[in-house]
């Protein structure tokens, strides 16, 4: 058994984990964790860029990877802390977006302003507790290359975006979105597709 599999399967072991690398009730990691140990376990492409303003809340024991030249513009948030983010290449992550793995995003993407994409729910069931103490769920987003997700949309979890496909301005997205597509709406819906035969885009 790795020393992963030891820190999972003993509670203790997890807490204590836990309190070496983030500060109490703080999603988000300790200096030492910043500056020494996310260096060498994260991936970063050549030419990747992440501006000083953001805050990139990634911790060891889930993938961060930033694509070869990627940039991630001042404002926004990353955090792994519950699944992998995944970046790829030549992708543009926007002024105050909000990336909450598991979330695998691909090459050639724009994301514009303001937008939330989030692969973690929170439990509410039992309501002898607090929503804050109870589980959280998670489904990976993945968004495919070359899409271009417009300002102040909201993905939520489970979520693929085709290739090549835009999500308007203010949409919030809560089902798949098949490749070269436009949706928008909220719920966001399915409003032009590109025909291969004619070679347009057309209204659905």
């Amino acid at each position: 058994m790795g020393i992963k599999e030891k820190i999972k399967s003993s509670p203790r072991l997890k807490r204590l984990a836990i309190w070496a690398l983030t500060p109490k009730n703080q999603p988000r990691p300790r200096w030492w964790v910043k500056k020494i140990l996310n260096p060498l376990k994260h991936k970063r492409g050549r030419g990747s860029r992440i501006r000083p303003m953001t805050r990139i809340d990634v911790l060891p024991w889930n993938r961060f990877e930033l694509g070869r030249d990627s940039t991630i513009e001042d404002f926004a948030t990353v955090n792994n802390g519950v699944g992998d983010v995944i970046i790829g290449e030549r992708t543009r992550v926007g002024l105050g977006n909000t990336l909450i793995g598991p979330v695998t995003i691909g090459n050639d993407i724009m994301f514009a302003q303001n937008i939330v994409v989030s692969g973690l729910n929170h439990s509410y069931e039992d309501i002898s507790m607090s929503i804050h103490d109870q589980k959280v769920s998670t489904a990976e987003i993945v968004i495919e290359d070359e899409a271009w997700i417009a300002a102040n949309s909201v993905i939520v979890a489970g979520v693929r975006i085709g290739k090549h496909s835009v999500v308007a301005a203010g949409s919030v997205v809560t089902k798949d979105v098949p490749p070269y597509s436009i949706v928008a709406g909220n719920p966001a819906k399915l409003i032009k597709q590109y025909n291969t035969e004619t070679k347009q885009w057309e209204k659905v």
